[in-house]
């Protein structure tokens, strides 16, 4: 039987490819200042602060939270929370441990561990597009956020095959990356779901200090994948200009 941990990877993908609505519920995410503060108390100036992706520092939950795509941010699709029971916190062990960065992410977990970290799922225009995004905002501080992404890049080079949470993995590969942010990592997955291979994309952002990571797949027809640019751009965009929204 699969454990708790890989269910949770597909999770909300089983269940908007299936027609069922989207679980909806808290984010996940633990404490943390958000970094300048004290900066900007000792100025005495009322200084504008900087976007969020500028500062160097871990991100709050609440800052990750207004810094997040939210409903009406991007026209025609619709965008849920993600539950805790999809991000869960702890890590499993991947089998070769060169290809954990991959496993972690699945997770939306990185190591070192992110401060604070906040998810949504996102579905598009087209019903009968069974395609479903899942996007994650992950606070670190910035030479954690170097390291993860050192991590993943690294995995791109050695890791082609892998077992994780019950689950068996294969067909590793880089994608092209997109021009955004300080730098990003794309790669595809091929797992086995519900009997049928299954690619899975993942592209991953930093901005700072602050890692945007994006997940998207298609049960319905395994061989349409990719993350939209257009989502990756929209988050980004909002990430490193500082938009306020729920």
């Amino acid at each position: 039987m699969k454990s708790s941990v890989s269910r949770a990877v597909v999770a909300a993908s089983v269940t908007v490819a299936l027609g069922l609505t989207a679980a909806c519920g808290s984010d996940k995410g633990s404490g943390g200042d958000s970094g300048g503060s004290d900066d900007r108390k000792s100025s005495g100036q009322q200084a504008k602060q900087k976007p969020a992706a500028e500062k160097s520092t871990a991100l709050s939950a609440t800052d990750l939270e207004k810094a997040v795509l939210a409903k009406g941010d991007l026209k025609g699709y619709k965008t849920e929370k993600m539950s805790a029971a999809d991000m869960p916190s702890q890590t499993v062990p991947a089998d070769p441990a060169a290809c954990q960065p991959f496993a972690d992410m699945f997770m939306f977990a990185t190591q070192p561990s992110s401060k604070a970290r906040v998810g949504r799922t996102m579905t598009g225009p087209d019903e009968l597009d069974a395609t479903v995004i899942s996007l994650a905002l992950l606070a670190h501080e910035q030479p954690d956020a170097e390291k993860v992404m050192d991590g993943l890049r690294a995995a791109t080079k050695k890791c082609t095959a892998y077992e994780h949470a019950d689950s068996k993995y294969r067909d590793v590969a880089a994608l092209p990356t997109p021009k955004a942010g300080d730098e990003a990592v794309s790669y595809k997955v091929v797992g086995l779901i519900e009997g049928q291979k299954t690619p899975m994309s993942f592209t991953v952002v930093r901005s700072g200090a602050t890692l945007a990571a994006f997940y998207s797949i298609n049960l319905l027809k395994p061989k349409k994948f990719g993350v939209p640019a257009e989502i990756v751009e929209a988050q980004v965009k909002k990430l490193e200009n500082g938009d306020k929204g729920a």
